[in-house]
């Protein structure tokens, strides 16, 4: 049987601005041509003014296709103001394909000084549903009588799904499990993940674990030094923390996004990777906004494919995005001259010659 014929099929989530020029990079290097992992791309059209057409339809038919084959890699998208509009996609999406586990690891960029003198990874694992978002809201009375409401919820479900990947993670990397919900405020609500994390440490007694409120884990991060961690949070913590997270290693840009829709074995069924920044509408059509989260998205995405070819594939891109940036091909943001299109076209340079060793050896 052919390699077309065994290619796996990944849905491939368009969007828009910057968001959609750097997943037009990323496809560079998830040419089977480059990765010498055959697959085969279905493209959605997630733009915003695809998803008004449609209704948000082809946002179900996107899902639907991750859910058949469990893999997706989508582009940043406009997310509307208006309360009548489509609204986010993601959250839609995050439901719709099962996603319990959002995955952003913070990491040493080369040559990029980190804040707070971080250096080990830093992984947050954050609900990828309920809590705050998708939560109802509605408001009462007049003038300064006015009160706001919002009723959120959390399954025990979802909670566990987190607390189980979080000391999974943890155990695989070698990494403490720190920080938590604040519990001590929301006894009931909060208190259903502290919970699970309680008990996971209870079945995870190899791994290290260091419970701590979430304020004082945003205190606390800003005296870590050589020590790896695994954060697990909230939907609307876990959003915050990401992304200071990130910024503390230098760039928001620097590393992927992780979606994960896990079964009830809590193992993966399904992926969807992508950046954890937006569209950048201020960098669209320069060409020199930064593509390494874009590109690690495909890393990441591959490791998830079966088989030696997709696992070597993976590692080389992940070592090729970090030693061009160690060899001073950076884009702008990292304090370089290269655009958007030469790191790419590095990149691709550097995997391709990896492949050819590893391959030789």
């Amino acid at each position: 049987m052919s390699e077309a014929a065994n290619a796996t099929t990944i849905a491939v989530l368009q969007g828009d601005e910057t968001g959609q020029e750097l997943l037009d990079e990323a496809l560079r290097v998830l040419d089977p041509a480059v990765t010498r992992v055959p697959v085969r791309q279905k493209a959605f059209d997630l733009s915003l003014a695809n998803r008004r057409a449609t209704q948000n339809q082809v946002v179900r038919d996107a899902a639907e296709t991750i859910k058949a084959s469990g893999l997706g890699i989508k582009a940043a998208t406009i997310t509307p103001s208006g309360a009548d509009d489509v609204g986010s996609p993601n959250a839609l999406l995050r439901e719709l394909i099962g996603g319990q586990v959002i995955l952003r690891t913070g990491r040493r960029i080369p040559k990029v000084t980190p804040l707070a003198g971080v250096y080990a990874p830093i992984t947050v694992v954050r609900m990828a549903v309920e809590d705050a978002y998708g939560a109802q809201e509605w408001r009462e009375g007049n003038g300064l009588d006015e009160i706001a409401y919002s009723t959120r919820k959390l399954s025990r479900r979802n909670c566990r799904a987190v607390a189980e990947y979080t000391f999974r993670h943890a155990r695989s990397h070698h990494a403490k499990v720190f920080g938590g919900p604040k519990f001590t405020v929301s006894t009931v609500y909060e208190g259903i993940l502290k919970e699970e994390l309680d008990a996971a440490a209870q079945r995870y007694p190899d791994v290290a674990y260091d419970p701590q409120l979430i304020d004082a884990t945003y205190a606390l991060l800003l005296e870590t030094s050589g020590e790896a961690l695994v954060i697990p949070t909230l939907n609307r913590d876990g959003d915050s923390m990401s992304d200071l997270v990130l910024k503390m290693y230098g760039s928001i840009a620097g590393a992927e996004s992780v979606i994960l829709a896990l079964d009830d074995q809590f193992e993966v069924k399904a992926v969807l990777t992508e950046a954890p920044h937006g569209t950048a509408p201020s960098l669209q059509g320069k060409n020199i906004a930064n593509p390494m989260a874009m590109i690690l998205a495909v890393g990441a995405l591959l490791r998830y494919i079966k088989g030696e070819r997709a696992q070597l594939a993976s590692r080389a891109i992940y070592e090729a995005v970090l030693e061009a940036v160690n060899d001073d091909v950076r884009t702008p943001d990292l304090g370089g001259h290269a655009t958007t299109t030469e790191f790419t076209s590095e990149v691709i340079r550097r995997v391709k010659g990896k492949l050819d060793i590893w391959e030789s050896l």
